[in-house]
């Protein structure tokens, strides 16, 4: 909304430093500021609010050293996130611009499911919330919708080379918009896979068929960062700092897709009007460090399945977006081994049970990081070398930039 008065101003009346809104750098920044702000002044009101309408969170026995202490503290913490990503991004970001419309449908449509979740939790007081096959039925409804806007909007589009014929006869070279189902492969000299080549058997119908292939490829990716990022909000502080690092990386991404300048010297791929995107996840960092401040050990509120399901989607959206979702694994790995953890868990115990009649399990507990807790180690530890290795993976998701 700044974004258009500032404009006007500038065009209309020539108003000094309006036109410093232009500028995605600044009004990024911007968002980051005003997204730390919401976040820690609101958020002690939001946090008070909660409190005295008895918001608390119920805790499972798990005999987890610490565990009980935490019975009663605030939940539904993650409408403090909500609230921090989307004002900045309403006043800041060019509200007409495709990618940033998808990422706030994305943010209200699962911060809705996960509202519901905690809803019945708290005041319907059903500790299993909100049936998982709703869940599962909301994120493959955000995934459809995502991909169909992906694969079918006019203006989601990559700059290519493409060959044309002149007045001369002449085959040329030359820079076009056009559709396309091109994805990054991290690490490959040819960096690109295009989801049509799977069906390269359909010959020249393979373009127009790419759409089985690439929208479960969003339905799965959206299904399964957003339950990473649930089942890794289990100690303080630990989903929120992994995901302003993921976010951090996703920033840089997005930022250099989206500047020709920076695409063309990477040699990455261009996606116009994608730098928009950059002012969504700088509210969307702002966010999780602001949240930081009253989530860290000992944590004064839990975000809930209100916040964890949002920021899952979130990052996986933005991810396809920028077209790095093969990059998920190494820049979500933390949300990649929690989710392996449990998978592993579960289907060693069945297997085991059904053959020696007897479950047995790999870890003390999952996900992860209830291991490492099972094993003695102070949660505040725990979730330091989680961010630790979090970081070592941004630096790696950052090489693929130059390494192929």
């Amino acid at each position: 909304m700044l974004y258009y008065l500032f404009t006007y101003l500038h065009e209309a009346f020539n108003l000094t430093g309006a036109g410093v809104f232009q500028y995605i750098s600044f009004r990024a920044a911007m968002a980051v500021i005003v997204s730390l702000l919401i976040s820690m002044i609101f958020g002690k009101r939001i946090i008070r609010i909660l409190a005295q309408k008895q918001v608390g969170e119920s805790v499972r026995d798990l005999g987890l050293e610490g565990q009980a202490e935490k019975a009663g503290t605030p939940t539904m913490g993650g409408i403090i996130i909500l609230s921090s990503i989307l004002i900045p991004t309403l006043l800041f970001a060019k509200l007409d611009n495709i990618y940033v419309v998808l990422m706030i449908i994305t943010t209200l449509w699962m911060g809705l499911i996960g509202f519901l979740d905690d809803y019945i939790k708290v005041f319907k007081k059903d500790k299993k919330g909100l049936a998982g096959k709703f869940k599962v039925l909301g994120q493959i409804s955000l995934g459809l919708i995502v991909g169909s806007i992906l694969y079918f909007h006019p203006d989601v589009v990559v700059r290519e080379q493409v060959s044309i014929v002149n007045q001369e006869n002449q085959v040329v070279l030359v820079q076009e918009d056009v559709k396309s189902t091109k994805t990054t492969i991290p690490f490959v000299k040819n960096n690109e896979l295009d989801y049509s080549e799977l069906l390269s058997w359909l010959g020249e119908k393979a373009q127009d068929w790419a759409w089985l292939i690439f929208i479960p490829m969003v339905i799965f990716i959206v299904t399964a960062v957003s339950n990473g990022a649930n089942l890794t909000d289990g100690i303080d502080g630990l989903a929120t700092g992994t995901s302003a690092i993921i976010g951090l990386v996703l920033a840089i991404f997005a930022y250099v897709s989206g500047n020709i300048i920076f695409a063309d010297y990477l040699n990455i791929m261009y996606i116009p009007n994608s730098g928009e995107l950059v002012i969504f996840i700088g509210a969307f960092v702002g966010a999780c460090v602001g949240f930081l401040w009253y989530n860290s050990y000992p944590a004064q509120v839990f975000m809930g399945d209100t916040g964890s399901l949002a920021i899952g989607g979130i990052i996986a959206v933005f991810a396809l977006a920028i077209r790095k979702e093969l990059l998920i694994p190494i820049v979500c790995g933390i949300f990649l081994i929690e989710n392996l953890s449990v998978v592993l868990q579960v289907s060693y115990f069945k297997y085991t049970k059904k053959k020696y009649g007897e479950g047995k399990r790999i870890f003390l507990m999952s996900p992860l990081h209830h291991h490492y807790q099972k094993a003695g180690l102070h949660e505040s530890k725990i979730v330091t070398r989680f961010w630790i290795v979090g970081i070592m993976l941004a630096i790696l998701s950052f090489v693929t930039l130059k390494l192929r």
